[in-house]
């Protein structure tokens, strides 16, 4: 790997380490604080929702405004906004602050990993683009493996705000990462369109190219399937260990750490391999569903474990699937804004898929429900599929 392209992996890296520093920490202080499951979950939603909404609006501004400009404003405004937090809660001690703080740096969160998807393809042009997609799936699977390891080990030692000091000085290295990069990089980036039309514009540009852009309602319908699986696979994953199989909390730590971990393996491999991308697809999809029915007929901890550990790792496959597709399908000109729409259709399924486990009554029947919705994400693979087959002859003539 040039060095170029580790300088730019090394930013990326660091952002995304401090976001799992505030994402770690946020439920755990209010949780500590009140001592209200209730109130850490709807802190949970407060931090994690504005992520979600905003991804439309950070696509619009991706196509109109320079992707380097964005990146650097989300690294630092992230850095200012925790250190403006620990000020206020110097000021004034309360726990909204640590709420805030990550609510603020998710919505910059999300405006910085939309600047980078539409940077990817024109970095590395002359690359295959699933091959550096899954060293990106990489970058975010090891962050998701030792950010929760890094927050908690300053914090059992320290306090919640040496945790978000660390972040602070992880968005500063990602900063100093990028601007070395920009000192050596040779590439010429696509300038941003100058437009005068209104800001929500785009947006009925974006929702036009989902519904017509031929295979991009595919991925869009497929994807929201297999995010159902996932969530409610993570959304029932403690209940299942330390409810029905009745086993100490570690043992879902542990379950969380092999999938992370297999989560990585499956991105190295598609990144050392020749794997088609077509192929990557069909692989991670079928993979999933066959994780989904072993989770579901699971009789112990083990078995149970390998179904989630194929779920999480071939949601990774597919997720370079995805992404690599449908830069393969929007125009250049138009990926932003249509990324945010695509990202925010696929992640809406996340918390569905959380009130549909709400229709177990106990552990012991979300086996059910994964298998239902197992069974609808086969369902919807071949519609999708079949319908695509059939028009193609239409296409032809």
């Amino acid at each position: 790997m040039s060095l170029n392209a580790r300088l730019f992996f090394a930013s990326m890296f660091s952002a995304r380490l401090g976001d799992q520093f505030l994402l770690f920490i946020v439920p755990l202080v209010v949780y500590q604080t009140t001592e209200s499951v209730a109130l850490s979950g709807l802190a949970y939603a407060v931090e994690t929702l504005p992520r979600t909404l905003c991804f439309p609006f950070c696509g619009i501004l991706s196509d109109r405004v320079s992707p380097i400009r964005l990146i650097r404003i989300t690294q630092l405004g992230r850095a200012a906004i925790a250190t403006l937090g620990l000020v206020c809660f110097a000021l004034y001690p309360n726990p909204v602050w640590v709420v805030l703080i990550s609510a603020l740096c998710g919505v910059l969160a999300s405006q910085g990993f939309m600047a980078r998807e539409v940077m990817l393809p024109q970095i590395f042009a002359t690359a295959r683009f699933d091959r550096v997609q899954s060293l990106s799936q990489t970058v975010d699977q090891c962050c998701i493996i030792i950010g929760p390891l890094a927050a908690a080990t300053l914090f059992g030692i320290s306090n919640w705000q040496v945790v978000v000091g660390g972040a602070v000085v992880l968005f500063m290295l990602g900063e100093g990462a990028m601007i070395l990069w920009r000192r050596i990089n040779t590439v010429e980036l696509i300038e941003p369109e100058v437009t005068r039309t209104p800001f929500m514009a785009p947006l009925r540009v974006a929702f036009h190219h989902v519904m017509y852009l031929p295979g991009l309602r595919r991925l869009v319908v497929l994807t929201a399937a297999i995010n159902l699986v996932f969530g409610a696979t993570l959304a029932t994953s403690a209940a299942v260990v330390t409810g029905l199989f009745e086993l100490p909390s570690n043992y879902y730590a542990l379950l969380q750490t092999m999938g992370a971990l297999a989560t990585v393996s499956v991105l190295l491999l598609i990144a050392v391999t020749n794997l088609g991308i077509g192929r990557i697809g069909t692989i991670g999809y079928v993979m999933v569903i066959i994780g989904g029915i072993i989770t579901a007929f699971s009789p112990n901890y083990w078995v149970y474990a390998l179904g989630f550990v194929l779920i999480l790792g071939f949601d990774g496959m597919y997720a370079v699937y995805i992404r690599t597709a449908r830069q393969r399908i929007i125009p250049a000109r138009d990926l932003g804004k249509t990324t945010g729409v695509v990202i925010l259709f696929n992640n809406l399924s996340l918390p569905l898929s959380g009130l549909i486990v709400g229709l177990a009554g106990s552990p012991a029947e979300t086996g059910w429900v994964i298998l239902a919705l197992s069974f609808l994400m086969m369902i919807a693979g071949l519609a999708m599929t079949v319908g695509a087959r059939l028009r193609k002859p239409v296409a032809a003539a």
